[in-house]
């Protein structure tokens, strides 16, 4: 017990023996400043000044841009480009998938490769002269159930919008139809002959999305003309518009002819659809 008691005085008496400290001119001797350590005091200054440190740097690392001049720290504009970047990527892969879809419905208008769908006449027609402003269009528990059927019955109407319920289709051509509409043997078309180099009119307002040659069916034009219908014209001699063009109804986009393999004669093959799906021509427009 003397010996820890006789210890623990000795490193007191070294912690608490005191040291002056004097700042002299080196060329005079004349003492500047002194003052009085021990080394108790020197070892908590130099604490309290590591924490300091320590604190000063942490706050200059998480509050100031100095931050990014240390390794392994990324700079802000870096992050807000990620940021950016990565809201721009995915609206793109929105686009994207938007157009592939679209895409894919015209390949399938002109490959012929989709089922057919039977289709109301009476109850397109009826829907294209609705005044939607004369109906009441608030919902109740009593007829949800109803609307919910007809909602169904309506999904493939091309007319379903009120700005259309004045849309009229302008004939393509005029004359004689040899080959009906005719799903059974995936034929999605009227054929139409008419006189030698007639021309061809497109049935309404719209934007050519495809303008070129297949060669199955020769020269081909494809209008989109907004409210999910699309308007096909094949086996044409020659073609008037190209792709991106903007067209009004009855304006000449082709002209009447028999190319590509598939055709035996001079005639319009036309096809109309709705949505991906095709429509009966006659329904809707008079050749005669």
């Amino acid at each position: 017990m003397e010996k820890k008691e006789n210890r623990r005085k000795r490193i007191s008496k070294k912690l608490l023996h005191k040291y002056r400290l004097v700042v002299l001119n080196d060329d005079t001797f004349e003492e500047r400043f002194s003052f009085k350590l021990n080394r108790l005091n020197v070892f908590v200054f130099s604490a309290i000044f590591a924490l300091f440190l320590i604190g000063i740097t942490t706050l200059i690392i998480a509050f100031t841009p100095l931050r990014e001049y240390i390794p392994g720290y990324s700079s802000t504009a870096l992050k807000q480009k990620a940021t950016t970047l990565t809201y721009t990527t995915d609206s793109l892969r929105q686009v994207v998938a938007l157009n592939e879809q679209y895409i894919a419905s015209i390949r399938r208008v002109l490959t012929g490769d989709v089922s057919t769908v039977e289709f109301n006449r009476d109850s397109i027609l009826e829907a294209a002269k609705l005044d939607i402003s004369q109906v009441d269009l608030t919902p109740s528990k009593a007829d949800s159930l109803l609307r919910s059927q007809v909602e169904r019955e309506d999904k493939y109407n091309i007319f379903e919008n009120d700005n259309t319920k004045n849309f009229v289709l302008f004939p393509p051509v005029n004359g004689t139809i040899t080959q009906d509409y005719e799903p059974g043997i995936k034929h999605y078309a009227v054929d139409v002959v008419a006189a030698k180099d007639a021309p061809i009119k497109a049935v309404a307002n719209g934007t050519v999305v495809f303008a070129g040659w297949t060669q199955d069916t020769g020269y081909v034009i494809l209008l989109d003309h907004g409210n999910n219908l699309l308007s096909v014209y094949k086996h044409n001699s020659s073609l008037n518009k190209e792709q991106g063009d903007l067209v009004t109804s009855g304006e000449v986009i082709a002209i009447i002819g028999s190319t590509g393999d598939l055709s035996t004669g001079p005639h319009l093959h036309f096809e109309l659809w709705s949505e991906g799906y095709p429509l009966n021509p006659t329904q809707f427009i008079d050749f005669d």
